[in-house]
């Protein structure tokens, strides 16, 4: 999986929503739900200002209701989670940086809930104008969405605190046992690569569920587990206070391997949004504010250096 496709294989919410406050991810200066945006928010320890020119290039409509209407599934860690299970405060990265779009844009982005696979005809249907969940921009969303993209996402590896085995690459995996969950795109990757190991020297070794998988590498039955990126620079950041796991970083893949682009989706009716909203996240990625929010979820090698839009090609 390349982050929002068919299936979905990142940390379950169990897991991860009794560490969000241990981050100090436990709501922002403002969530918005007021409708009106302060002259200023602290998002992950920095503080974003209205930028008048970019708020003046906005839809009237917008500028008017002073809120773009933001779809998100929910949850789905590190994008988007409930800061308390059964709650409905909204905290992780798609929710950080969105209220951090929304401070330079001198608006506010007001996050709802909504089935995934009900996001893109929802934004069609003008019940919201855009949407930040993890989702992949590709040529088929691109004929009825535009995207403004924001990072990429691969499979990653994860291995034992102070990677004892020295993996570095997907090419060190050979020789290796390796953890990784049933019927995913990750096994599909470790079963392809497989054969460029001598004499197919690679044990893969399936799991039902991802939390199998690391239970198996907290263990030592497996020397690495292979799962999406972000899952696994989350779960390096926060299993054990970030004491249990490690996450491999290969220069020549940041995104992780087989990276999509994913993208903010943002209606086609609205064509100065998308404009706006592209020039807000650059000027955020060119201050570190899009650094200074990734790292406090452990992913940020998937940033993008460069805010494009629609970047999915065939």
């Amino acid at each position: 999986m390349t982050s929002r496709s068919a299936s979905r294989h990142l940390v379950p919410a169990a897991a991860t929503t009794a560490l969000v406050c241990l981050l100090g991810a436990c709501g922002n200066d403002s969530d918005g739900s007021d409708g009106k945006a302060p002259a200023s928010l602290k998002i992950a320890g920095v503080t974003v200002e209205k930028d008048a020119r970019l708020h003046a290039s906005l839809p009237d409509a917008v500028k008017k209701s002073g809120t773009v209407r933001v779809a998100t599934d929910v949850p789905y860690a590190p994008f988007e989670m409930f800061v308390k299970e059964g709650g409905s405060e909204l905290t992780g990265l798609d929710y950080d940086l969105g209220q951090a779009l929304g401070a330079r844009l001198g608006v506010t982005f007001k996050f709802t809930p909504q089935k995934f696979d009900g996001i893109v005809p929802a934004i069609q249907a003008g019940k919201f104008d855009a949407a930040m969940s993890a989702i992949t921009d590709d040529k088929e969303r691109q004929q009825v969405v535009d995207f403004v993209d924001y990072s990429q996402s691969g499979s990653g590896i994860l291995v034992a605190e102070g990677n004892p085995k020295k993996i570095a690459t997907l090419h060190d995996l050979c020789g290796r046992k390796v953890a990784v969950q049933a019927a995913t795109n990750q096994l599909k990757l470790l079963k392809a690569h497989q054969k460029e190991c001598a004499d197919g020297q690679l044990e893969i070794q399936t799991y039902p569920k991802d939390s199998d998988a690391q239970l198996a590498l907290r263990s030592g039955k497996v020397d690495a587990e292979v799962l999406t990126k972000p899952a696994a620079g989350w779960t390096a950041k926060t299993a054990d206070a970030g004491k249990a796991f490690d996450l491999v970083e290969d220069p020549e893949a940041p995104g992780g391997y087989n990276a999509s682009p994913n993208g903010i989706a943002i209606s086609k009716k609205l064509p100065q949004l998308t404009d706006a909203v592209q020039k807000a996240l650059q000027s955020l990625i060119d201050d570190g504010t899009v650094k200074k929010i990734y790292a406090k979820y452990g992913v940020t090698s998937i940033a993008l250096k460069s805010a494009t839009k629609n970047a999915a090609v065939d």
